[in-house]
């Protein structure tokens, strides 16, 4: 029998994991190699490159963070005639590092190869057509409508999207365009879940994404639940993920744990509540974090709010700004998440619909 497993599952065996461990930023999940393993998924990401038009001729770069960073990078050069990683953080960098290396492929999360164009058009002054890219590959986030197809006439590139698995940043699947699904680079490898149950969906509702390594060496006879989910349809190939589901939320492609910020705002005294907002108005997510106090004399006290903002910034690389609501509230709520971008359906899967 097949167990079933969530990021928080293997988070908890992080202790007894052995290998390479691809670790997340807050280590809320922990997921081993093997050497096989390694070699398995370099290849499926070398495969995914392949699919995107990378060759022995192209130069790559990848500006991904860890996990996936490295992974990428090592399969990368594989296929091509050089692999560069780079930091994803600092657009003028990043431009430098592309123009250096004569780069003709870039590894890049949707919102930063967006974040990118937009800082070559209104910061920089500069044409996105000098850099010469061939090849756009976009993995890690949820992409915004029309972002392959406004990239790639911008770019003058070819641009692919690539699933990569939330635990090790290894490609699962690809798709050329938006209105296409995705295509897995190996038979088995990614399914599809009922959102409340283990088992397959019923009908053409809601659905999550789960990975399924046979040939994992310890993971062999898992079914991974990634927490991204899909509308099940009929047709070839798996739907590609339009949201998140459970007590992980995906921001700036980063999955952030949800009740990590409950342990941490349990230990401060007087927190009532809290609202985690996240949008996307521009080219990059934001979020904030609104806390709700039980006291008055809380409510304009900084000491207070730097608790706060302390105990959050340990929590996750992502920056979030701490609100203070103006209400009290003498009951307590458990906390919220209102995604603006519409992308999370909510904690509790069984309530989902």
């Amino acid at each position: 029998m097949a167990r079933w497993l969530t990021r928080d599952d293997l988070g908890a065996a992080a202790g007894s994991a052995t290998g390479l461990l691809l670790v997340s930023p807050d280590v809320s999940s922990v997921f081993p190699l093997s050497p096989g393993d390694r070699t398995a998924a370099a290849g499926l990401t070398g495969a995914a490159l392949r699919e995107a038009g990378a060759g022995e001729r192209d130069r790559v770069v990848v500006a991904l963070a860890e996990p996936a960073g490295a992974l990428w990078t090592s399969a990368a050069a594989d296929v091509a005639e050089a692999a560069a990683r780079v930091d994803p953080r600092g657009r003028m960098r990043l431009h430098h590092a592309l123009s250096a290396l004569k780069a003709t492929t870039l590894v890049a999360t949707p919102t930063g190869a967006m974040d990118f164009l937009a800082r070559l058009h209104l910061e920089f002054l500069l044409d996105p057509l000098d850099l010469g890219l061939r090849n756009i590959v976009l993995t890690g986030e949820i992409a915004a409508k029309r972002t392959l197809g406004h990239l790639a006439g911008e770019f003058g590139a070819t641009v692919t999207e690539v699933l990569a698995s939330p635990f090790s940043g290894g490609a699962l699947a690809w798709r050329g365009a938006e209105e296409e699904p995705l295509r897995p680079l190996a038979d088995g490898v990614l399914g599809l879940a009922a959102l409340a149950k283990d088992g397959p969906p019923d009908g053409d509702g809601p659905a999550e994404l789960v990975v399924t390594p046979a040939a994992h060496s310890t993971l062999g006879d898992a079914v991974l639940r990634t927490g991204l989910v899909a509308r099940a349809a009929d047709g070839e190939g798996i739907p590609a993920p339009a949201h998140t589901v459970g007590e992980h939320v995906l921001v700036r492609g980063v999955w952030l744990a949800l009740p990590r910020i409950d342990k941490a705002l349990s230990r401060i005294d007087g927190v009532a509540g809290w609202e985690l907002a996240i949008s996307r108005q521009g080219t990059l997510d934001t979020a904030a974090l609104t806390v709700t106090f039980a006291r008055r004399s809380l409510v304009g006290n900084p000491m207070w709010k730097s608790r706060i903002e302390q105990a959050v910034r340990a929590l996750t690389p992502v920056s979030i700004a701490v609100e203070i609501a103006q209400e009290v509230s003498e009951t307590p709520a458990p906390g919220t998440v209102h995604d603006l971008r519409g992308h999370h359906l909510g904690r509790d899967r069984a309530l989902i619909t």
